[in-house]
């Protein structure tokens, strides 16, 4: 019985050690800065962060002229936390008589046509989903160009020399000069430089000299309607060295797909010389072939005379003048229209492949889009350029701005109508 009680003694001291042991070890974690628990709920507390507002920036002011495409950008807004961004683009005043609108009100870089000469104010909101950014706004300021005159401009260009490509062998000569109020070429149509195999097996005729004369007036009037040239409606233009420029083609397909020629405009889908596999025009590294009588002309990109020219994409270069006498130039223009001090960038055409085929078109299982003109749909902003693949800005001939056209890389390739007044006439033969 004694032993038993020495016993349960014992255990009880033991237990109190214990118990001694654990509060020691509490009091321990507590002066640590407590327990893990404590220590977890200080952590989440640490790296909670507040949302901040993102901030919106809707680009520099801008001067342009009128009818210019104006570019927007936001590009500039940002976000603390590093969010993506929404866009809310806006008028808040545009001058009396204007219908601009913006190509897309949410898109990081809208555009607009400046139709009125006055100040377009457009107002910037972005946000990150869950705040919204102050309103930030930019103004677009659109003037007049002062009054159009070509007058000194390439009144004296003047080539003639022999042509040693093999397809050639013949004087490439081309004169342009002006007179009080027009400005004349004398050509024989022969190009200044390398051109591909003719005949070949999509074009079956040679090059051969023509009689080419041209009388285009030196003071363009830019007018409110588009007119069509082409084919028998007349040439388009010339590239100065007497070549002209005829983008569109006298083939055509019908309905079915079955009936097609490449020298019969009868149908009702008018096949392009270039951008597609379908057809073969026997076009040239210059985007060129030749007519049965022997005409040389360009469906797009002049290339080996821009060659010639020297042009690249650090400055604009001049290749030709359009029938309503305004000034073509290849490829690259300012980035901003007005502004002969920004950077030089390539331009693209606002023509977009219709996203609704027709249910009449040749199935684009055979026939893909593009193959002719009509499944392409002129959409106002979505490039850099007019219907007629023309803008007003400064260039390097005309500092105070003048409009003009442009070569580009994009449908419709050349201009396929003219701004300027000009005298329609007929009787060309097809391209």
């Amino acid at each position: 019985m004694k032993k038993n009680i020495n016993t349960l003694k014992s255990s009880t001291s033991t237990s109190a050690i214990a118990k001694l042991l654990l509060l020691s070890t509490l009091a321990t974690l507590t002066a640590c800065g407590g327990s893990s628990s404590d220590s977890e709920s200080s952590t989440d507390t640490d790296t909670t962060t507040t949302n901040t507002a993102p901030v919106a920036n809707a680009g520099s002011d801008q001067s342009v002229f009128n009818n210019s495409t104006v570019t927007l950008s936001g590009e500039l807004s940002s976000d603390a936390e590093g969010d993506t961004l929404g866009y809310s683009w806006g008028f808040s005043s545009i001058p009396n008589g204007s219908v601009a609108t913006l190509s897309n009100e949410t898109d990081i870089a809208p555009t607009f046509v400046a139709d009125v000469v006055g100040s377009y104010v457009v107002n910037l909101t972005v946000d990150d989903s869950q705040l919204n950014s102050e309103v930030d706004s930019v103004e677009i300021v659109v003037s007049q160009v002062s009054e159009s005159s070509t007058s000194g401009v390439l009144c004296d260009y003047n080539y003639n020399e022999y042509n040693d490509s093999i397809y050639v062998l013949d004087d490439s000569m081309s004169q342009w000069s002006c007179s009080d109020s027009e400005r004349l070429l004398s050509a024989n149509g022969i190009p200044d430089h390398e051109v591909g195999e003719f005949p070949n097996e999509g074009n079956p005729n040679a090059i051969s000299s023509q009689d080419i004369s041209a009388n285009l007036t030196l003071s363009p009037e830019e007018s409110t309607t588009a007119t069509e040239l082409g084919g028998p409606r007349g040439v388009t233009g010339y590239v100065l060295n007497g070549v002209k420029i005829d983008a569109g083609t006298a083939g055509s397909c019908d309905d079915s797909g079955d009936n097609c020629s490449l020298i019969d405009n009868s149908g009702n889908w008018s096949i392009e010389a270039l951008g597609h596999s379908n057809f073969n025009f026997g076009t040239d590294d210059n985007n060129a072939h030749v007519q049965p009588g022997g005409t040389y002309h360009y469906h797009g990109m002049p290339e080996g005379f821009i060659t010639k020219q020297g042009g690249g994409d650090t400055a604009m270069t001049i290749i030709g003048w359009a029938a309503d006498g305004f000034p073509i130039y290849a490829r690259y223009g300012y980035s901003i229209a007005s502004d002969a001090t920004s950077s030089i960038k390539l331009l693209t055409g606002s023509y977009q492949l219709k996203s609704e085929v027709s249910t009449s078109r040749p199935s684009t299982d055979i026939y893909s889009l593009g193959t002719f003109a009509q499944d392409w749909e002129y959409v106002a902003g979505s490039g850099d350029l007019d219907e007629c693949n023309g803008r007003v800005g400064v260039t390097p001939e005309f500092p105070e701005g003048i409009y003009h056209y442009f070569a580009t890389d994009s449908y419709p390739y050349f201009q396929r109508c003219v701004k300027g007044e000009v005298e329609v006439t007929g009787g060309m033969p097809p391209p």
